[in-house]
């Protein structure tokens, strides 16, 4: 039979205490847990300081390395240049030779037609001029087609140094500074002056 006095006295209840639940830990354990490492964390890796050395003879390195790199560059640009202007040179020798065969080729029937007049013994004279006239169109025609163009100005023009060249001023009534007559064409060749034509130029009033 029980006890009545364990139900109603409350001293009972505080002389037996209650056994914790084992599922509801207390506080001071849950503390424990808080301040612990997680698991599986790395620690943090150590920073230490780069050997000052070793990174100034990396740079030297990659320098060296550029260095010769623009090297290599450079003196490829060299013989590039050398390579375009021995060529740009072989070209001007080439044109230049062309140019000198085309012009020897051109006169070569000009010279086909003075011995050919030179042949003949008994020609009149009507027909020496004819003759003459007629390698005389062939000699300008050589010309012409070697780029040789005639400077003869007409009276009037405008004299230009640079073309004429003035041998005696001449007091007459036109234009002062002007050409009066040609005494010797001059010519050009493509398109700078060979030979200025000699004239004579009205005086200034």
């Amino acid at each position: 039979m029980s006890d009545p006095q364990s139900h109603n006295d409350p001293s009972y209840s505080q002389g037996h205490a209650q056994p914790s639940d084992p599922a509801h830990p207390t506080g001071s354990s849950n503390s424990a847990h808080a301040g612990a490492q997680p698991t599986g964390t790395p620690p943090p890796e150590s920073s230490e300081p780069l050997d000052p050395l070793a990174a100034a003879q990396a740079e030297v390195a990659i320098l060296q390395a550029k260095v010769a790199e623009l090297q290599d560059q450079f003196v490829r640009g060299q013989a590039e240049v050398q390579n375009a202007r021995r060529r740009a040179d072989e070209e001007v020798s080439k044109a230049r030779k062309f140019a000198l065969e085309s012009f020897a080729d051109s006169l070569l029937p000009v010279l086909d037609s003075l011995e050919a007049g030179l042949a003949i013994q008994s020609a009149t004279p009507e027909q020496i001029r004819e003759g003459a006239e007629a390698t005389l169109r062939q000699l300008k025609s050589a010309m012409e087609r070697n780029k040789i163009i005639a400077i003869d100005p007409a009276t009037g023009t405008k004299f230009d140094p640079a073309q004429h060249q003035a041998i005696s001023v001449m007091p007459v009534e036109q234009e002062p500074n002007t050409v009066v007559t040609v005494l010797q064409k001059g010519y050009l060749i493509a398109e700078r002056v060979l030979r200025p034509a000699l004239v004579t130029v009205s005086a200034p009033k």
